[in-house]
């Protein structure tokens, strides 16, 4: 006797996402990772996010200059 099972279609697993972020090492000045640090326990942020966020604004705000 064969016993037949109706099994429902496996869940189709999407393609990997992009990569939008590179990991690097940074020295900073210990009073910039500290207040980095501070506003991340006030926020529920991580300070990495809130760094990243601050560079981004300054990027988009004016123009650099060397």
């Amino acid at each position: 006797m064969t016993t037949v099972f109706d099994l429902p279609a496996p869940a189709l697993r999407s393609a990997r996402p992009v990569k939008r972020k590179t990991r690097i090492t940074i020295y900073l000045d210990d009073e910039v990772l500290s207040q980095f640090r501070s506003l991340s326990e006030k926020s529920g942020q991580g300070y990495q996010t809130l760094i990243n966020a601050a560079l981004r604004a300054r990027l988009h705000s004016d123009p650099l200059s060397a």
